[in-house]
Parts: C-alpha cells; structure tokens; sequence
C-alpha cells in the first residue's frame, strides 16, 4: 500500500537497517555498511528531493541486501533545511560520532562543495545526485566525491544548444543567485553564445527570498528576448512559470520558456496547462523505455499516487546501487576503511541499471549517460498520470557532460 506524504515523512527520519536479524537491529555493529541521506525534507526542494529520493535510496537498498543478505546496511536520513552551516553540522556528526560510510543526495550544491574537506579528512564517499554545480567535477573535484545524476553543464548544454539551432537566439535569464544558479546561468550562457546567440539581459535574487517575480518578468519581457530560462528549481521555478502566463511572457509562441534545470516533479505541481511547452533536459523519464517502467513499477508502491520520480531521485536508487555492488566487491571492511579506495572501484565498474541504463564513471567523478530534451506536452496530448514528456533529442551519453579536459578537475591528468 503506498503511504501518504505525511506518514511518509514522519517514518523517513529514522534509522532502518537491512539485511539484518533482531539482535542486529538492536545494536549497531562494526561490519554494517551506514549510508546518510542528507537532503531537504522540509523546504521549497522537498517535492524534487525530500522524501521520494529517500524512497529511491532505500528501494537500491532493499534489492541489495535480498540478493546479499550477508552484507549488513543501514540508511539514516537528515533534513539540511537548504543551510550550509546545519548540512556540514550533520555531515561531520555523522563522521564523526555515527559511523556513516558514504553520504547521497546532498541536495544543495553549497553543501556539497563545503564537505569537500571533511570528505576527504575522514576518507568517506560522496555521491551527489541533487546538487547542481559542475565546478563539482571540475575545479573543485574530489577523489571522495562522485557527481551522479546531472550537472548545470549538462543541462545547459542540451537545452541551450538546442533551443538557439530552432531559433532561439535572444535570451534573458531568471537566476536564484546562489552556486547551482550562478554556475547554470554561466554554463547557459556559454552555449548560447557558442551556438551564435546571445543574452539579452539577467536578473538575479536571494533563492527563497521572495514568491513575487513580477518585476523580474517585466524586464525579461522588455527586453525583446525570444528566450525566458529560468536557474532555479523547486516551488520557485513553479511560480516563475505560472506569474509568467499570468503576464501572458508566452502568448502567441513568439517567446519560448526554458527550465535550466527542470523536474517532472515541477510539472506535475504545476500542471500542464501552464507548463506545456516548457523545454527542459532531464536524463531520466518514467516512461523513457522498458527498463524505466519496470524501474516504476518496483518503486510506486513506495510513493503517494501521482508521485513519479525525477532525475536526481532516481540517481539516489542508481548511484546507491553502484555504491553497494563495489562494496560487495571489495568486501566491507575494506570498503569502511576507505572511500578513496571504494570510489576507486566505482570508477573500474562499469554502471547498469533500469534508471538509467549502461554507463560509467570517469577518472573526475562524473557519472556519465545520455541527456534527453524534451518538450511538456499539452494537456490534450496527454493519456494518463506522468504522461508528461515528448521526446526531442538524444544526447549521447559521451557527448550530454563536459569533456575531462574543460573541467580543470586538479588530480585528473589530461
């Protein structure tokens, strides 16, 4: 039976072990294997993080240890509240006092970035699905950090390389002025330039600062471009696009609406009729292929009805998957004693799984596979719940991140 938002995210907060017998739930022991899920909870990124992407965690989890019920895992869950200083807080408890072996989620790119440091001190794994930030496998990469799901680069590059070759070549951007914003505005504005566009003007803001973005529209719209993107996400990126048909930004298709980054989760708090039309890039979609249903259908007694995961919920299933199939490789002890070595393996192991298919992780942490543009589809073209995307280009996955020479990534040698 699937659980209700609210019971859900009363019971995501505790401690779960798996894989484990009565007297191993009693006590923690030395050779279980600890993840933290570290994510927002409670906040305006709850609906694209929060309590789906603890499900997607704890459904990698439960496959593994049904297939290994030798290897001993627990997952404990904590809310950052979209904070720096609580999310470091928590991570260097965990480390330090809790026993935790690898951190996923991070959903917040501030934060990922701060615990660099601590990552490394203390020799554990990080895998970023939800934070944004490619400088996290570029200039501040990490041999005890894998960046999983998507980065601002690879979604600025499809949707912005793609919307200037149809015409789109003036644009303005809506940024919520904190590092995924500012690194997605930067990455958008590099392509379009590249693609011969270019930018007609910015605005920048405090995220979470305000639900007003009137003024913002007024000056994208008197601009004259023909390109609205939005760097933020979440509840304000909903906002954005509903204000926006309010001033009618979009009416008669002159002007087109872009989401650098984007959720299906976004779409469907929305609803299609203000969001068809919307290009966005995502590089997992429910109803992509035979493997992603089958990926649904195993998840969906976990979710509320009309819950279908996005792309950096599903890396936590993915990446947490990898996690665990190096673990079994190296064995646990070794696997406790060194993220660095862990990560090592991750990297020598080719990925597969139904979210997001074959793929690998490079010498720089990034997690590679294919980007999809699509296109939201309009209410009439719709057939049932989470029938959402139309399908507009493949990018392949070698081609959808940027190249390891560009990242300027200090211990990878190019």
């Amino acid at each position: 039976m699937a659980m209700d938002r609210r019971s859900f995210l009363g019971t995501s907060l505790a401690v779960t072990a798996f894989g484990l017998g009565p007297a191993g739930r009693a006590r923690a022991a030395d050779d279980t294997i600890r993840i933290g899920h570290i994510t927002d909870m409670s906040g305006i990124y709850r609906d694209v993080e929060g309590p789906t992407s603890v499900a997607c965690t704890r459904q990698a989890i439960e496959e593994f240890t049904a297939a290994n019920p030798g290897i001993r895992v627990e997952l404990v869950v904590a809310d950052h509240q979209n904070k720096p200083d609580v999310g470091l807080t928590i991570i260097r408890k965990w480390f330090d006092e809790d026993g935790i072996d690898v951190i996923t989620n991070v959903g917040n790119s501030a934060i990922a970035l701060g615990s660099r440091g601590i990552l490394q001190e203390r020799d554990k794994v990080s895998i970023v699905t939800s934070a944004g930030s490619s400088d996290l496998t570029g200039k501040s990469c990490s041999p005890n950090l894998l960046h999983w799901s998507w980065d601002s680069w690879c979604l600025a590059h499809s949707t912005a390389t793609a919307l200037v070759k149809t015409g789109g070549t003036k644009w303005f951007f809506v940024t919520a002025d904190y590092a995924f914003g500012n690194a997605a505005q930067a990455d958008a504005t590099r392509f379009v330039e590249a693609s011969g566009g270019k930018v007609a003007g910015a605005v920048k803001y405090p995220y979470g600062s305000t639900a007003d973005f009137s003024s913002f529209l007024l000056q994208a719209q008197a601009s004259g471009a023909n390109v609205v993107a939005f760097c933020n996400s979440g509840t304000e990126l909903i906002t954005c696009l509903k204000q926006a048909q309010e001033f009618g930004l979009d009416a008669g298709g002159k002007v087109r609406l872009a989401a650098t980054v984007g959720y299906i989760t976004d779409v469907i708090a929305m609803g299609l009729p203000v969001a068809h039309g919307l290009s966005l890039t995502e590089t997992f979609y429910w109803d992509l292929n035979d493997r992603t249903r089958a990926f649904m259908k195993r998840i969906a007694p976990k979710l509320p009805a009309g819950v279908f995961p996005n792309m950096s919920q599903a890396g936590d299933y993915s990446g947490v998957t990898h996690y665990l199939k190096a673990v079994k490789a190296l064995g646990v002890a070794r696997a406790k004693a060194s993220g660095r070595d862990t990560i090592a393996a991750m990297k020598q192991m080719p990925t597969d799984d139904d979210c997001f298919g074959p793929g690998r992780v490079r010498e720089d942490g990034r997690k590679i596979h294919p980007a999809y543009l699509f296109s939201v589809k309009a209410p009439a073209e719709s057939k049932a719940p989470g029938d959402i995307y139309k399908l507009v280009s493949t990018i392949p996955a070698e081609e959808a991140f940027r190249p390891v020479a560009e990242g300027g990534c200090p211990f990878v040698k190019t």
